[in-house]
Parts: C-alpha cells; structure tokens; sequence
C-alpha cells in the first residue's frame, strides 16, 4: 500500500555545501534535516542530505552525471507582496541565473522556479473560465512579476507585468 508522495529528490552535480550555502541567501528557513560532513566525500563519492526549505522537505544529492533539470518541473514560491516577489526573483537569479517567461527563472544550479503573487494564483483559480483564460495569456508575455496592491484588481487587465527579456 502506498504512503503517498513524500517528497523530491533533487541530483545535483554541484557541492552540498555550496548549494545549501546559496539556498540559505535566499530563503531564511532552510534548516538541515541529516547531518552533514565538513567537507565533501573524496573520489567523487555520492553525498545525500535531507533538508527543509521555505516549509518544503527535500533530499538533495550530489552525484557526477546529474542527467539535469528541464522547466517540466519547477518550484513555485508564492509571494505576498513586491518586496518578496523582488527579493526571490533576484536572489535566485543571481551568480548565473536567469529569467524566462510568466514568472519562471532558472537558478545557477539550473533548477526551474516560479515566483509570483498570490493574487495571480488566485486569479488563475477564479471561477470565471475566461479571468483565467485572460490571466494565463497574459502571464505568459512576462518575465517577472509586478505585484498589485489594489484589492480591486478583478481581472489579468489590472495587473502589471515585467516584459520578457529576451
């Protein structure tokens, strides 16, 4: 019988250490759930660590031959206001990072993220199929998001967008 989905694994080829090290710049609450040797296994051995970020457990190993990261897959972090939308966006993107489109961003460690505003997430989720139709379309000509304040924001016409860096 199944327990259900636990949680990711993510392979990396990277260092632990450097990737937590980047991931605590980001998100302030990422907490080590296996310990961790001070150094990195000679040979090139395998290394697995359990971790908890932003409220999410998941394993991150560091193996030679990651077979990659595709946008199939990303990481949605969900943002309250501009300041956090800003904040996850660059610090994401920085040491090598880099901006896709409707609020998609690759890492420097090539990890797909999504972030933005909880009231395009609610505006994606509106009863109304065309709101929704509206808001994907819109969503999809931008790169980061602009957040909008106004609880009048009814609509994906009311909100403000970042343009595509192409």
């Amino acid at each position: 019988m199944s327990r259900g989905i636990n949680n990711a694994v993510l392979w990396f080829d990277e260092d632990i250490r450097e990737l937590i090290g980047f991931y605590r710049g980001v998100f302030d609450d990422v907490a080590l759930l296996s310990p961790l040797a001070d150094v990195a296994p000679a040979g090139g051995a395998p290394e697995i660590v359990s971790i908890e970020m932003h409220g999410r457990h998941c394993d991150i190993m560091s193996v030679s031959g990651k077979p990659g990261f595709t946008e199939g897959v990303s990481f949605v972090v969900s943002c309250a206001d501009q300041v956090e939308v800003d904040r996850y966006w660059f610090g994401l993107i920085a040491d090598g990072g880099h901006e896709s489109m409707c609020g998609w961003l690759k890492d420097q460690f090539g990890l797909s993220w999504q972030v933005v505003p909880t009231r395009l997430m609610e505006l994606q989720a509106n009863s109304e199929p065309a709101t929704r139709i509206r808001t994907v379309v819109r969503s999809l000509k931008a790169s980061r998001f602009r957040y909008v304040r106004s609880p009048r924001c009814h609509s994906a016409a009311e909100l403000t967008w970042f343009p595509r860096v192409s």
